[in-house]
């Protein structure tokens, strides 16, 4: 029994010294330095330094404030091809460049609920610092195919118009997608209140500054940031910061799923992360392709959005902005996430302008999980609604010429008859957030008063 407790007892205190050897290992490493040999575009060539791609160096004399950390991309032969983590103001050919011993990683876990946080995973709240929490390879490997779970269970947004006739599966990935001032933001503050998922992880990307703290205290509110992990990259920000931040909030929401929890990741936008892989991509010499993309964008897509989804315990539903570039619905990026991703919202500019918020056109927006989240009497209920709504869409000009004769389409009749109620039920204020069992039951409500005219 004695050599039992001497053993569990030795197990427990190599657990308890365990990260203070790993430090001091990393401590105790002789420091490899080596010289910026060059500095094109975005990118820094370093000479002399052995180091391996994902490794984390620092540019500059160590501990100064001038040092700045970039990650290794490339090498060839003795040369290496970095991406500074911030803007090159200051530095020189010939500073000396320090290796690191150890690839990019950021604090995780649940310390970091409630609280705002930067592309590296510093805090911008002013609050504690992070150094205690648990920190996660920034590039990780989505689980195997075949282990993830599958999208069977319904997760509840609070928008009746998604729950309904676009409703999400927990673990499954789906698009925003919007022109510029459509609503996209105000639609994810109302996810991010009203979702029935454990923990909620924004990705604010190329945000204009002044948005963030209006979106932060107006639109998510305490409820929603008390639940809420909120990363934060602004579009003044180097351009590899805003394509990190994707990462890191990624690698956050990955660590809520293994602990087992039901985590939303709300990437705004996954555009701007494109936007910034785009300039980084086309300062290292790759090629324009599509509209000025070049490969890596198109390559970068599907190794971020796989990240997401059911794993093998917990999962991710991860939720992406795509900001349409005028309004063009097939533009490259847009097109590429669509065939990625398992479905897509679209947001009209008609509906924005006509004071209709959340400005959701429910029939150009598909859900490829639907069938497998909602039962037979909700699908024939939605089912029911979009004809209707497709009977009015098709019969508009006759109806608003006064061509129409009532009676030629019973579908069309009931449009016409039950279009305010069909608009109350698809308006909802961005404050108001509606339980998934509610909104359905006013959706059948609504749809069997169509009876007398179908």
């Amino acid at each position: 029994m004695s050599a039992l407790v001497s053993t569990r007892l030795a197990a427990q205190v190599r657990e308890v010294l365990a990260p203070q050897v790993a430090r001091a290992t990393v401590a105790a490493r002789p420091r490899l330095s080596g010289r910026v040999s060059a500095i094109v575009g975005l990118s820094v060539e370093v000479t002399g330094l052995p180091a391996a791609v994902g490794e984390t160096v620092l540019l500059g004399e160590p501990g100064s404030p001038a040092s700045l950390p970039a990650e290794v991309v490339a090498a060839e032969g003795s040369r290496l091809r970095c991406l500074p983590l911030g803007h090159l103001t200051g530095l020189a050919a010939g500073a000396p460049a320090v290796a690191t011993g150890r690839p990019s990683d950021v604090p995780v876990g649940p310390a970091l609920l409630g609280r705002v946080v930067d592309a590296m995973g510093n805090p911008l709240d002013g609050g504690a610092p992070l150094a205690a929490a648990p920190r996660a390879p920034l590039h990780a490997t989505p689980p195997p195919a075949l282990s993830r779970g599958r999208v069977e269970a319904p997760l509840g947004l609070g928008v009746r118009a998604l729950d309904t006739l676009v409703p999400a599966g927990r673990g499954q990935r789906f698009g925003i997608f919007a022109g510029s001032g459509v609503g996209k933001s105000s639609l994810l503050s109302m996810i991010a209140r009203g979702t029935a998922a454990d923990v909620s992880v924004l990705a604010l990307i190329g945000e204009r500054g002044r948005e963030v703290r209006e979106f932060l205290e107006d639109d998510l509110g305490p409820e929603g940031l008390a639940r809420s992990v909120v990363v934060v990259a602004t579009s003044d920000e180097a351009p590899v910061l805003r394509l990190r931040a994707a990462l890191t909030a990624t690698a956050i929401a990955e660590s809520f799923r293994d602990l087992g929890a039901d985590a939303v990741l709300m990437m705004d936008s996954l555009t701007r992360v494109s936007m910034a892989q785009r300039e980084i991509g086309l300062s290292v010499g790759e090629p324009p392709a599509t509209r000025g993309y070049p490969p890596s964008v198109f390559a970068l897509m599907p190794r971020l959005l796989e990240r997401a989804g059911p794993g093998v315990t917990g999962s991710i539903t991860g939720i992406y902005t795509v900001l349409v570039d005028g309004d063009d619905h097939n533009e490259p990026i847009a097109d590429a996430a669509r065939s990625i991703l398992d479905g897509h919202v679209v947001l009209d500019r008609r509906l924005a302008t006509a004071g209709h918020f959340p400005t959701i056109d429910v029939l150009d927006s598909v859900s490829r999980v639907a069938g497998r989240v909602t039962g037979p009497d909700q699908k024939a209920a939605a089912t029911a609604l979009r004809r209707v709504l497709a009977a009015h869409r098709d019969a508009k000009e006759l109806i608003d010429v006064g061509a129409y004769q009532p009676g030629a389409n019973p579908e069309v009749d009931a449009a016409v008859a039950h279009l305010p109620a069909i608009n109350a039920f698809l308006r909802q204020d961005i404050h108001d957030i509606t339980p998934p069992a509610q909104a359905w039951a006013q959706l059948q409500q609504l749809v069997t008063s169509f009876g007398g005219h179908r």
